[in-house]
């Protein structure tokens, strides 16, 4: 059991890892007001970005982070077992919530930075004469997410999968269907 709680933090944390390397390169390779060209023609002439393809690979592989804690951990609510009281129980849920509502902001935030490089060709300037380029961080801005992200769902895995403390007993097929008579 030890084993495999390491093995699914060590990937979980790779891939948060990996989200936000991919994050800070799509932030570095976006298309910035410099190199946007402008025609006489009310056009603007934008080159091409890698930040697209770096941003939508930040995307799938924090999602992919997320499934396989969620996945491990199991679903909170969904458990079988009676809710304990305890702390852990607290910790755990906590950490889910966070662990969701964290995902759901740095995964939209990493899509719509991927979106918005998706300018190339030639457009027509907006508002008279300006082009539209992306700000600079929203790429960057949720990569902070994806860190988060994997310690909440992290810390949710912990006690949700404890160590098995008592061995299973057998209990003949029988025992719970024979009648008891008065």
């Amino acid at each position: 059991m030890e084993r495999k709680v390491v093995v699914v933090c060590g990937v979980v944390g790779f891939l948060g890892l990996l989200s936000a390397a991919l994050g800070f390169a799509a932030e570095g390779t976006r298309v910035k007001a410099s190199d946007v060209q402008t025609t006489g023609a009310d056009q603007c002439i934008y080159p091409r970005s890698p930040a697209l393809v770096l941003g939508l690979a930040s995307a799938v592989a924090l999602m992919m982070a997320q499934a396989i804690i969620n996945t491990v951990a199991g679903c909170i609510c969904c458990k079988k077992h009676p809710h304990p009281s305890g702390t852990n129980w607290t910790v755990g849920l906590i950490s889910f919530i966070v662990s969701w509502v964290t995902f759901i902001i740095a995964f939209l935030l990493l899509l719509t930075g991927a979106a918005l490089n998706d300018q190339r060709g030639e457009e027509s300037m907006y508002f008279g004469s300006f082009c539209y380029v992306v700000k600079p961080g929203i790429n960057s801005e949720p990569v902070w997410g994806p860190q988060q992200i994997q310690n909440h769902g992290i810390a949710m895995g912990q006690p949700v999968i404890p160590p098995q403390s008592t061995q299973p007993v057998f209990v003949h097929e029988d025992t719970y269907n024979r009648q008891q008579f008065p």
